[in-house]
Protein backbone atom coordinates (compact mmCIF):
# COMPACT_ATOMS: atom_id res chain seq x y z
CA UNK A 1 0.00 0.00 0.00
CA UNK A 2 2.79 2.43 0.97
CA UNK A 3 4.60 1.84 -2.33
CA UNK A 4 1.43 2.45 -4.36
CA UNK A 5 0.57 5.64 -2.48
CA UNK A 6 4.14 6.91 -2.69
CA UNK A 7 4.26 6.27 -6.45
CA UNK A 8 0.98 8.11 -6.92
CA UNK A 9 2.27 11.03 -4.86
CA UNK A 10 5.54 11.10 -6.84
CA UNK A 11 3.54 11.37 -10.07
CA UNK A 12 1.57 14.25 -8.58
CA UNK A 13 4.68 16.11 -7.41
CA UNK A 14 6.35 15.66 -10.82
CA UNK A 15 4.20 18.49 -12.14
CA UNK A 16 4.62 20.85 -9.17
CA UNK A 17 4.78 24.56 -9.96
CA UNK A 18 4.51 25.94 -6.42
CA UNK A 19 7.74 27.96 -6.63
CA UNK A 20 10.12 29.60 -9.11
CA UNK A 21 12.41 26.57 -9.23
CA UNK A 22 9.93 24.77 -11.50
CA UNK A 23 10.98 27.10 -14.34
CA UNK A 24 14.61 25.99 -14.46
CA UNK A 25 14.52 22.33 -13.52
CA UNK A 26 15.10 19.38 -15.82
CA UNK A 27 12.85 17.26 -13.62
CA UNK A 28 11.55 16.91 -10.08
CA UNK A 29 13.85 14.84 -7.85
CA UNK A 30 11.30 13.11 -5.64
CA UNK A 31 13.28 10.48 -3.74
CA UNK A 32 14.52 6.88 -3.97
CA UNK A 33 14.66 3.78 -1.84
CA UNK A 34 12.45 1.46 0.18
CA UNK A 35 8.92 2.95 0.45
CA UNK A 36 8.54 1.37 3.89
CA UNK A 37 12.08 2.01 5.16
CA UNK A 38 12.79 2.34 8.88
CA UNK A 39 15.60 4.80 8.10
CA UNK A 40 15.08 7.92 6.00
CA UNK A 41 17.71 10.47 5.00
CA UNK A 42 16.78 14.06 4.20
CA UNK A 43 19.29 16.28 2.42
CA UNK A 44 19.15 19.86 1.18
CA UNK A 45 18.35 20.10 -2.55
CA UNK A 46 19.22 18.40 -5.84
CA UNK A 47 22.44 19.35 -7.60
CA UNK A 48 23.36 19.18 -11.28
CA UNK A 49 23.64 15.39 -11.52
CA UNK A 50 20.48 14.86 -9.48
CA UNK A 51 18.54 17.23 -11.72
CA UNK A 52 19.75 15.34 -14.79
CA UNK A 53 19.08 11.83 -13.46
CA UNK A 54 16.03 12.51 -11.32
CA UNK A 55 17.54 10.80 -8.27
CA UNK A 56 18.97 12.33 -5.07
CA UNK A 57 22.62 11.92 -4.06
CA UNK A 58 24.08 10.52 -7.30
CA UNK A 59 27.22 12.70 -7.40
CA UNK A 60 30.34 12.56 -5.23
CA UNK A 61 28.34 13.20 -2.06
CA UNK A 62 26.08 10.31 -3.02
CA UNK A 63 29.05 7.98 -3.45
CA UNK A 64 30.22 8.93 0.04
CA UNK A 65 26.71 8.31 1.41
CA UNK A 66 26.74 4.84 -0.18
CA UNK A 67 30.14 4.15 1.43
CA UNK A 68 28.88 5.30 4.84
CA UNK A 69 25.83 3.07 4.49
CA UNK A 70 27.99 0.10 3.55
CA UNK A 71 30.03 0.76 6.70
CA UNK A 72 26.96 -0.07 8.80
CA UNK A 73 25.82 -2.96 6.62
CA UNK A 74 23.17 -1.16 4.59
CA UNK A 75 22.55 -0.33 0.92
CA UNK A 76 20.56 2.62 -0.37
CA UNK A 77 17.81 0.23 -1.52
CA UNK A 78 17.17 -0.51 2.18
CA UNK A 79 16.68 3.13 3.21
CA UNK A 80 14.81 6.08 1.71
CA UNK A 81 16.61 9.21 0.49
CA UNK A 82 14.98 12.56 -0.23
CA UNK A 83 15.67 16.30 -0.03
CA UNK A 84 14.00 19.34 1.49
CA UNK A 85 13.66 20.80 -2.03
CA UNK A 86 12.61 18.62 -4.95
CA UNK A 87 14.01 20.95 -7.64
CA UNK A 88 17.55 22.20 -8.18
CA UNK A 89 18.25 25.82 -7.18
CA UNK A 90 20.15 27.76 -9.89
CA UNK A 91 23.90 27.27 -9.58
CA UNK A 92 23.32 25.03 -6.54
CA UNK A 93 22.69 28.12 -4.41
CA UNK A 94 21.15 27.79 -0.94
CA UNK A 95 17.40 27.19 -0.75
CA UNK A 96 15.38 30.35 -0.14
CA UNK A 97 12.83 30.51 2.71
CA UNK A 98 9.85 30.79 0.35
CA UNK A 99 11.08 27.80 -1.66
CA UNK A 100 11.36 25.70 1.49
CA UNK A 101 7.90 26.79 2.56
CA UNK A 102 6.45 25.86 -0.84
CA UNK A 103 8.11 22.44 -0.88
CA UNK A 104 8.03 21.29 2.75
CA UNK A 105 4.53 19.83 2.41
CA UNK A 106 5.88 17.31 -0.11
CA UNK A 107 8.54 16.16 2.36
CA UNK A 108 6.13 15.84 5.29
CA UNK A 109 3.76 13.83 3.09
CA UNK A 110 6.63 11.53 2.12
CA UNK A 111 7.47 10.96 5.78
CA UNK A 112 3.84 10.18 6.62
CA UNK A 113 3.64 7.60 3.81
CA UNK A 114 7.03 5.95 4.46
CA UNK A 115 6.61 5.90 8.26
CA UNK A 116 10.32 5.70 9.18
CA UNK A 117 11.39 5.24 12.80
CA UNK A 118 14.58 7.29 12.32
CA UNK A 119 14.92 10.39 10.13
CA UNK A 120 18.56 11.38 9.62
CA UNK A 121 18.92 15.00 8.51
CA UNK A 122 21.96 15.79 6.37
CA UNK A 123 23.18 19.34 6.91
CA UNK A 124 21.72 22.55 8.22
CA UNK A 125 18.60 23.15 6.14
CA UNK A 126 17.05 19.74 6.77
CA UNK A 127 18.00 19.82 10.45
CA UNK A 128 16.51 23.25 11.10
CA UNK A 129 13.33 22.53 9.14
CA UNK A 130 12.54 19.16 10.72
CA UNK A 131 13.64 20.03 14.26
CA UNK A 132 11.80 23.34 14.16
CA UNK A 133 14.77 24.89 15.96
CA UNK A 134 17.37 27.42 14.79
CA UNK A 135 20.31 25.53 16.27
CA UNK A 136 22.89 24.70 13.60
CA UNK A 137 24.23 21.27 12.68
CA UNK A 138 27.61 21.93 14.30
CA UNK A 139 25.86 22.02 17.68
CA UNK A 140 23.48 19.08 17.36
CA UNK A 141 25.08 16.51 15.05
CA UNK A 142 25.15 12.99 16.41
CA UNK A 143 22.54 13.66 19.10
CA UNK A 144 19.09 12.19 18.49
CA UNK A 145 15.96 14.04 19.48
CA UNK A 146 12.31 13.12 19.52
CA UNK A 147 10.08 14.80 16.95
CA UNK A 148 6.62 14.52 15.44
CA UNK A 149 6.90 14.40 11.65
CA UNK A 150 4.19 13.45 9.22
CA UNK A 151 1.84 12.94 12.14
CA UNK A 152 3.95 10.34 13.94
CA UNK A 153 6.76 10.18 16.48
CA UNK A 154 10.25 9.61 15.11
CA UNK A 155 13.83 9.89 16.24
CA UNK A 156 15.44 12.83 14.44
CA UNK A 157 19.18 12.31 14.03
CA UNK A 158 21.18 15.26 12.64
CA UNK A 159 24.30 14.49 10.60
CA UNK A 160 26.83 16.56 8.69
CA UNK A 161 26.09 16.73 4.97
CA UNK A 162 28.35 14.33 3.01
CA UNK A 163 29.25 17.16 0.59
CA UNK A 164 30.82 19.11 3.46
CA UNK A 165 32.76 16.05 4.64
CA UNK A 166 34.20 15.37 1.17
CA UNK A 167 36.84 18.06 1.58
CA UNK A 168 37.31 18.07 5.34
CA UNK A 169 38.97 14.94 6.77
CA UNK A 170 38.14 15.89 10.36
CA UNK A 171 34.46 16.33 9.50
CA UNK A 172 34.45 13.02 7.63
CA UNK A 173 35.75 11.25 10.73
CA UNK A 174 32.96 12.77 12.83
CA UNK A 175 30.38 11.80 10.20
CA UNK A 176 31.64 8.21 10.21
CA UNK A 177 31.44 8.10 14.00
CA UNK A 178 27.91 9.52 14.01
CA UNK A 179 26.86 7.01 11.35
CA UNK A 180 27.99 4.11 13.52
CA UNK A 181 25.23 4.92 16.01
CA UNK A 182 22.45 4.44 13.46
CA UNK A 183 21.99 0.66 13.96
CA UNK A 184 21.42 1.19 17.68
CA UNK A 185 18.92 3.99 17.01
CA UNK A 186 17.02 1.78 14.56
CA UNK A 187 16.64 -0.82 17.29
CA UNK A 188 15.01 1.66 19.65
CA UNK A 189 11.30 2.47 19.68
CA UNK A 190 10.66 6.10 18.72
CA UNK A 191 7.72 6.15 21.14
CA UNK A 192 10.02 5.57 24.09
CA UNK A 193 13.36 7.21 23.28
CA UNK A 194 16.10 7.69 25.80
CA UNK A 195 16.12 11.15 27.37
CA UNK A 196 17.87 13.66 25.14
CA UNK A 197 19.48 16.86 26.40
CA UNK A 198 17.33 19.93 26.02
CA UNK A 199 18.31 22.12 23.10
CA UNK A 200 18.49 25.79 23.90
CA UNK A 201 17.92 27.95 20.79
CA UNK A 202 21.09 29.79 19.93
CA UNK A 203 21.69 32.79 17.75
CA UNK A 204 21.85 32.09 14.05
CA UNK A 205 25.20 30.90 12.76
CA UNK A 206 27.20 32.98 10.28
CA UNK A 207 25.81 32.91 6.76
CA UNK A 208 28.84 31.00 5.51
CA UNK A 209 27.78 28.04 7.64
CA UNK A 210 24.12 27.96 6.66
CA UNK A 211 24.47 25.77 3.59
CA UNK A 212 25.95 22.49 4.74
CA UNK A 213 27.28 22.85 8.25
Amino acid sequence: MAATELSAFAAEVAGCTKCRLAQGRTQVVFGVGDPSADLMFVGEAPGFHEDQQGKPFVGQAGKLLDKLLAGIGLEREQVYIANVLKCRPPGNRDPQPDEIEACEGHLFRQISLIEPTVVATLGNFATKLLSGKPTGITRVHGVEQEATLGGRRVLLYPLYHPAAALYTPAMLKVLEEDFRRLPDLLGRSPEEPEPSPAFVPLTAEPAVQLGLF
